[in-house]
Protein backbone atom coordinates (compact mmCIF):
# COMPACT_ATOMS: atom_id res chain seq x y z
CA UNK A 1 0.00 0.00 0.00
CA UNK A 2 1.42 3.37 -1.00
CA UNK A 3 1.63 5.73 1.96
CA UNK A 4 0.22 9.25 1.61
CA UNK A 5 1.16 12.31 3.61
CA UNK A 6 -1.31 13.55 6.21
CA UNK A 7 -3.14 16.44 4.46
CA UNK A 8 -2.48 18.97 7.22
CA UNK A 9 1.21 17.99 7.30
CA UNK A 10 1.33 18.43 3.52
CA UNK A 11 0.09 22.00 4.05
CA UNK A 12 2.85 22.49 6.64
CA UNK A 13 5.47 21.26 4.14
CA UNK A 14 4.13 23.63 1.49
CA UNK A 15 4.25 26.59 3.87
CA UNK A 16 7.82 25.75 4.90
CA UNK A 17 8.91 25.57 1.27
CA UNK A 18 7.20 28.90 0.55
CA UNK A 19 9.04 30.50 3.47
CA UNK A 20 12.31 29.31 1.98
CA UNK A 21 11.34 30.59 -1.47
CA UNK A 22 10.59 34.00 0.05
CA UNK A 23 14.05 34.01 1.71
CA UNK A 24 12.48 33.86 5.19
CA UNK A 25 14.11 30.43 5.76
CA UNK A 26 17.46 28.97 4.78
CA UNK A 27 16.73 25.25 4.97
CA UNK A 28 13.67 23.01 5.26
CA UNK A 29 13.97 19.64 7.00
CA UNK A 30 11.06 17.19 6.81
CA UNK A 31 10.52 14.83 9.76
CA UNK A 32 8.30 11.75 9.99
CA UNK A 33 7.79 9.13 12.67
CA UNK A 34 6.71 5.63 11.75
CA UNK A 35 7.60 2.43 9.86
CA UNK A 36 9.80 2.11 6.80
CA UNK A 37 6.91 3.17 4.55
CA UNK A 38 7.42 6.70 5.90
CA UNK A 39 10.35 6.88 3.50
CA UNK A 40 7.86 7.28 0.65
CA UNK A 41 6.17 10.16 2.45
CA UNK A 42 9.49 11.86 3.12
CA UNK A 43 10.49 11.51 -0.54
CA UNK A 44 7.27 13.33 -1.43
CA UNK A 45 8.23 16.14 0.94
CA UNK A 46 11.69 16.29 -0.62
CA UNK A 47 10.14 16.41 -4.09
CA UNK A 48 7.97 19.34 -2.94
CA UNK A 49 11.11 21.28 -2.06
CA UNK A 50 12.44 20.20 1.33
CA UNK A 51 16.24 20.06 1.48
CA UNK A 52 16.65 16.91 3.56
CA UNK A 53 14.68 14.63 5.84
CA UNK A 54 14.79 12.78 9.15
CA UNK A 55 12.96 9.47 9.58
CA UNK A 56 12.36 8.41 13.19
CA UNK A 57 11.82 4.70 12.69
CA UNK A 58 9.35 2.67 14.76
CA UNK A 59 6.97 -0.19 14.06
CA UNK A 60 4.48 1.00 16.68
CA UNK A 61 1.09 1.99 15.34
CA UNK A 62 0.90 5.78 15.06
CA UNK A 63 -2.92 6.06 15.04
CA UNK A 64 -3.16 6.53 18.85
CA UNK A 65 -3.48 2.81 19.55
CA UNK A 66 0.21 2.47 20.46
CA UNK A 67 2.28 5.61 19.79
CA UNK A 68 0.31 8.45 21.33
CA UNK A 69 0.70 12.27 21.10
CA UNK A 70 2.86 12.76 24.20
CA UNK A 71 5.43 10.18 23.12
CA UNK A 72 5.31 11.57 19.58
CA UNK A 73 5.95 15.08 20.90
CA UNK A 74 8.88 13.84 22.97
CA UNK A 75 10.41 12.19 19.90
CA UNK A 76 10.02 15.45 17.98
CA UNK A 77 11.61 17.25 20.93
CA UNK A 78 14.72 15.07 20.55
CA UNK A 79 14.89 15.88 16.83
CA UNK A 80 14.47 19.60 17.55
CA UNK A 81 17.28 19.47 20.11
CA UNK A 82 19.50 17.89 17.46
CA UNK A 83 18.52 20.11 14.52
CA UNK A 84 18.09 23.43 16.39
CA UNK A 85 15.46 24.93 14.03
CA UNK A 86 14.03 28.42 14.35
CA UNK A 87 10.52 27.30 13.43
CA UNK A 88 8.59 24.02 13.59
CA UNK A 89 5.62 23.76 11.23
CA UNK A 90 3.24 20.84 11.78
CA UNK A 91 -0.18 19.73 10.66
CA UNK A 92 -2.85 20.73 13.17
CA UNK A 93 -3.85 17.06 13.60
CA UNK A 94 -3.51 13.62 12.10
CA UNK A 95 -6.53 12.36 10.19
CA UNK A 96 -6.33 8.93 11.84
CA UNK A 97 -6.64 9.88 15.52
CA UNK A 98 -7.72 13.54 15.05
CA UNK A 99 -6.12 14.25 18.44
CA UNK A 100 -4.59 17.64 17.59
CA UNK A 101 -2.29 17.42 20.61
CA UNK A 102 1.24 16.84 19.30
CA UNK A 103 1.99 20.44 18.28
CA UNK A 104 0.87 22.07 21.55
CA UNK A 105 2.61 19.35 23.57
CA UNK A 106 5.85 19.89 21.64
CA UNK A 107 5.69 23.64 22.26
CA UNK A 108 5.14 23.01 25.97
CA UNK A 109 8.05 20.57 26.20
CA UNK A 110 10.36 23.03 24.42
CA UNK A 111 9.05 26.07 26.29
CA UNK A 112 8.41 27.79 22.94
CA UNK A 113 5.52 30.05 21.95
CA UNK A 114 2.93 28.48 19.70
CA UNK A 115 0.21 29.40 17.22
CA UNK A 116 -2.31 26.69 16.38
CA UNK A 117 -4.76 26.27 13.48
CA UNK A 118 -2.83 28.74 11.31
CA UNK A 119 -4.72 30.12 8.29
CA UNK A 120 -2.00 32.63 7.37
CA UNK A 121 1.64 32.98 8.36
CA UNK A 122 3.49 36.25 7.77
CA UNK A 123 7.24 36.33 8.34
CA UNK A 124 7.91 39.48 6.32
CA UNK A 125 7.92 41.94 9.20
CA UNK A 126 11.70 41.90 9.43
CA UNK A 127 11.72 41.84 13.25
CA UNK A 128 12.48 38.14 13.57
CA UNK A 129 8.97 37.07 14.57
CA UNK A 130 5.73 35.92 13.00
CA UNK A 131 2.22 37.22 12.58
CA UNK A 132 -0.25 34.34 12.42
CA UNK A 133 -3.92 34.45 11.56
CA UNK A 134 -5.53 31.43 13.19
CA UNK A 135 -8.87 29.70 12.84
CA UNK A 136 -11.31 29.81 15.78
CA UNK A 137 -14.87 28.60 16.30
CA UNK A 138 -16.15 32.13 15.73
CA UNK A 139 -13.91 33.20 12.83
CA UNK A 140 -10.22 34.06 12.89
CA UNK A 141 -7.88 35.93 15.21
CA UNK A 142 -4.41 37.35 14.64
CA UNK A 143 -1.61 36.59 17.07
CA UNK A 144 1.93 37.91 17.05
CA UNK A 145 4.96 35.84 18.00
CA UNK A 146 7.56 38.56 18.58
CA UNK A 147 10.58 36.31 18.49
CA UNK A 148 11.47 32.83 17.22
CA UNK A 149 11.83 29.89 17.84
CA UNK A 150 8.19 28.83 17.80
CA UNK A 151 5.79 26.02 16.90
CA UNK A 152 2.98 26.60 14.38
CA UNK A 153 0.29 24.06 13.50
CA UNK A 154 -1.29 24.44 10.07
CA UNK A 155 -4.97 24.46 9.14
CA UNK A 156 -6.70 23.71 5.87
CA UNK A 157 -6.97 27.28 4.54
CA UNK A 158 -3.30 28.15 4.93
CA UNK A 159 -2.36 27.18 1.37
CA UNK A 160 -2.86 24.69 -1.43
CA UNK A 161 0.06 22.26 -1.63
CA UNK A 162 1.87 21.97 -4.94
CA UNK A 163 2.15 18.80 -6.97
CA UNK A 164 5.65 17.38 -7.15
CA UNK A 165 6.97 17.50 -10.72
CA UNK A 166 8.75 14.54 -12.29
CA UNK A 167 12.16 16.31 -12.33
CA UNK A 168 11.80 17.14 -8.64
CA UNK A 169 10.73 13.56 -7.87
CA UNK A 170 13.94 12.36 -9.51
CA UNK A 171 16.02 14.93 -7.61
CA UNK A 172 14.39 13.87 -4.34
CA UNK A 173 15.87 10.39 -4.70
CA UNK A 174 19.33 11.88 -4.24
CA UNK A 175 18.51 14.01 -1.21
CA UNK A 176 19.65 12.93 2.24
CA UNK A 177 17.34 11.06 4.62
CA UNK A 178 18.75 10.43 8.10
CA UNK A 179 17.24 7.49 9.99
CA UNK A 180 16.94 7.48 13.79
CA UNK A 181 15.63 4.52 15.79
CA UNK A 182 12.89 5.68 18.15
CA UNK A 183 13.84 2.94 20.62
CA UNK A 184 17.33 4.48 21.00
CA UNK A 185 16.22 8.08 21.64
CA UNK A 186 15.66 7.82 25.38
CA UNK A 187 11.90 8.36 25.17
CA UNK A 188 9.29 6.25 26.96
CA UNK A 189 7.00 5.17 24.11
CA UNK A 190 4.49 3.39 26.35
CA UNK A 191 0.89 4.41 25.67
CA UNK A 192 -0.57 6.37 28.58
CA UNK A 193 -4.18 5.78 27.54
CA UNK A 194 -5.82 2.51 26.59
CA UNK A 195 -8.47 2.34 23.89
CA UNK A 196 -11.08 -0.06 25.25
CA UNK A 197 -13.58 -0.01 22.41
CA UNK A 198 -14.23 1.66 19.06
CA UNK A 199 -17.80 1.63 17.81
CA UNK A 200 -20.19 3.48 15.54
CA UNK A 201 -22.84 5.75 17.07
CA UNK A 202 -26.39 4.35 17.00
CA UNK A 203 -28.23 5.03 13.73
CA UNK A 204 -30.63 7.95 13.68
CA UNK A 205 -34.33 7.24 13.53
CA UNK A 206 -35.93 7.64 10.14
CA UNK A 207 -37.38 11.11 9.62
CA UNK A 208 -40.93 11.95 8.61
CA UNK A 209 -42.49 14.50 6.29
CA UNK A 210 -45.18 16.73 7.80
CA UNK A 211 -47.96 18.32 5.83
CA UNK A 212 -48.16 21.67 7.61
CA UNK A 213 -46.53 24.00 10.11
CA UNK A 214 -49.26 23.19 12.64
CA UNK A 215 -48.45 19.49 12.40
CA UNK A 216 -44.73 20.24 12.80
CA UNK A 217 -45.34 22.34 15.93
CA UNK A 218 -47.63 19.65 17.36
CA UNK A 219 -45.02 16.93 16.90
CA UNK A 220 -42.25 19.15 18.36
CA UNK A 221 -44.45 19.59 21.44
CA UNK A 222 -45.99 16.15 21.89
CA UNK A 223 -43.31 13.80 20.51
CA UNK A 224 -39.94 15.58 20.54
CA UNK A 225 -40.63 17.57 23.69
CA UNK A 226 -38.54 20.51 22.52
CA UNK A 227 -41.38 23.02 22.67
CA UNK A 228 -43.64 23.87 25.58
Amino acid sequence: VKMSMNPFCEIAVEEAVRLKESKAADEVVAVSIGPKQCGETLRTALAMGCDRAVHVSTDLRTDYMQLQPLATARLFEKVVESEQPDLVLMGKQGIDSDAGQTGPMLAALLGWPQATFAAKVDATGGDGGLVVERETDSGTETVTIPKLPAVVTCDLRLNEPRYATLPNIMKAKKKKVDVMDAADMGVDLTATNEVLEVYEPPPRKEGIIVESVDELVDKLKSEAGVLQ
